[in-house]
Formats: structure tokens, sequence, C-alpha cells
């Protein structure tokens, strides 16, 4: 395989790797406030392109479908919900006899009881080629059942922008999957006929999102940990992410689960993705007040940048195994 050839088969790497190393380089400029204005930009346009994108490269009966798949939502709201956060529960009961901060410690915890992020799983779910469909739900609906839990916690009076929060999920979610819905139905023949690049253009839009993403990580103060407590927690988290996604690939891929590779691609990222922009405001609001917030908030500040990363450069590894199962399936029918 030649040089060229190459490059454009593993572009998606090498652009991992570029905007990394643009964001260590220069990080002002993709900072939140920056020139690229990330809070715009990326929280609205790209969200919502994103999901534009999907309503017209997805078919109604997929959407119909992946609604009606009770046994697929059960298990990535109960691994969210419920075991995520149990198991590292247990697990900081461990850690707590060893040397580690236990403010560390204690952001750990609140990062388990993250919903996940709306934008970044469903991306990488579309980019191996799993169950798109299945993906937006299950983040959308673990992202209303934690605000929920939130809301019940903290009370009415809780200053965490709740209606901005569901006025912002409206708009960028679902209308831009609507409209998408529309436009495929005027353009039906069209996309069949063509077959537009839908996964390059997620693609693209996932290196704005890591770029911009670790601009701000870099940018960010609250990191500035001695070296061996911040490669501590960079392990953890790491060895937690690994696990929990191995973890969930074997309960969705034994015999007798009822799930196609497609639906083990959705379900091991919405199960093990946290979300960065509600759960720093929740850290704000809980933990008002605590001298050690900064350090409360590195393991989310981590674990983002984190999940992106490892989910980008897992994305071809997942893609030849879900290709690899679906033709035996179709082999054995």
């Amino acid at each position: 395989m030649g040089l060229l050839a190459r490059i454009r088969k593993e572009w998606f790497i090498i652009g991992i790797v570029l905007v990394i190393l643009s964001a260590k380089l220069q990080p002002s400029v993709g900072v939140r406030g920056g020139p690229l204005k990330p809070e715009i930009t990326i929280a609205y346009f790209a969200v919502s392109l994103i999901f534009f994108n999907s309503g017209l490269s997805l078919k109604t009966e997929e959407l119909t479908s992946a609604l009606l798949h009770v046994r697929l939502h059960l298990f990535v709201q109960s691994f969210t919900l419920v075991f995520f956060p149990l198991a590292v529960w247990l697990l900081l009961r461990v850690l707590a006899l060893t040397a580690i901060d236990q403010w560390l410690l204690r952001g750990l915890q609140t990062v388990s009881c993250m919903p996940p992020p709306v934008s970044s799983a469903v991306i990488l779910t579309k980019a191996v080629g799993g169950n798109e469909a299945a993906a937006i739900f299950n983040s959308a609906l673990s992202d209303q059942l934690n605000k929920l839990l939130l809301l019940l916690q903290l009370g009415s009076s809780s200053s965490v922008p709740f209606s901005s929060i569901f006025s912002q999920l409206f708009m960028t979610v679902v209308v831009p999957l609507i409209l998408g819905q529309v436009c495929r139905g005027f353009l039906r023949e069209f996309i069949e006929r063509r077959k537009p690049p839908f996964g390059a253009v997620s693609s693209a839009v996932l290196l704005m999102i890591i770029y911009t993403t670790f601009c701000d990580t870099f940018s960010n103060p609250n990191i500035e940990l001695d070296p061996t407590s911040l490669l501590l927690v960079v392990l953890i988290i790491f060895s937690i992410q690994v696990s929990f996604m191995l973890l969930t690939f074997a309960f969705s891929t034994r015999s007798g689960s009822g799930f196609s590779p497609a639906d083990t691609v959705a379900i091991m990222f919405c199960s093990t993705h946290k979300s960065l922009t509600l759960g720093i405001p929740m850290l704000k609001i809980v933990f008002a007040g605590y001298e050690h917030l900064s350090l409360i908030s590195v393991p989310l500040l981590i674990y983002h940048p984190a999940q992106i990363l490892l989910g980008s450069v897992l994305v071809p590894t997942i893609r030849s195994w879900m290709t690899s199962r679906q033709k035996v399936q179709t082999y054995h029918k």
C-alpha cells in the first residue's frame, strides 16, 4: 500500500494526532472565549450539524426500531445509572487505602454519577457504523434522567440553569434531527443514489471537538498537579474506561443477549462516556464553597478528553470487528 493510500485510509487517526499537537502548541485559539468561540461554534453549530447529519442519514424505520428496542435501553440505563457508580464506589474503597488525594477520589466518584454526553457517543457510534439511532435515544434519555435526579436532589431553588440546558438540548438535538428527517423525505432518491459521506462529516466534526477539548485541557490551571498524582489519576481513568468498555462488550456479545454487533457498538460508547457540559455546573453547585473544588474537578476534566481520545483511536478496530461479525451472521443466514 502506497504512502498516499495509507494516509487516506488512516486520515482520522493522523488527524487526531495533528489536532492534539495543535492544541498543545497554541491552546488559546480553541479555548472558550478564544478566536474559534467553541462555546458557540461547537456547543451549538457543531452539535446541531451532527444531529442534522444523523437525521439526514438515518431511515425513519431505523429511528422507530431504536425507540422500541427496550432491552438495549434497559441495559444502557442500568449500567450508566446503577452499575457504573456502584462499581466505582467499590473501587474507591480500595483506593482510599492508598496515598492518592481523597479529593481526587471524591472527584472520581462524582464522574461516575454523570450522564453520557449527547454528542461524542453518537459521533463515535456513527464513525464505527453502529446503531446510531439507539445511541441518540440513549444518550438523550440518560442526559434527561440525570438532570431530573439532580433537580430532585437539589430542589427548585438550585441555581443550576436547567431551563437553558433543556432548551439547548431541544434546539441542538431534537430540532436538527427532525429537520434532517424532513429533508431526507425530499432527498431520499439522491441520498440512496449518491451515498454522501455522512460518516466522514461526523468524523471531521469530532476532530473539531477533540481540538477544542484539548485546548481547554491544556490551558486549564486546575490540572496543574504534581506529576505523580496526575499520572495516577490518568491511569485510573483509562483503566476504568477500558475495563468498562470490555465489560459492556462481553455482556452484549454473549450468547442469547439479543444484541446485534451494531447494538454492541452503541452500548459500549453510551454506557461508558460521561458529560463535561452538565458535569462542571453540577460540581460547582454540589461543592460550592469547597476550597478543594479544583481538585474535585480534575478527574472530570481528564475523563472527558480521555474518553474522546480512546474512543477515536479504537474506531478502526471496533469497525473491523463489527464488519467481520456482520459478515459471519450474513453467511449463516
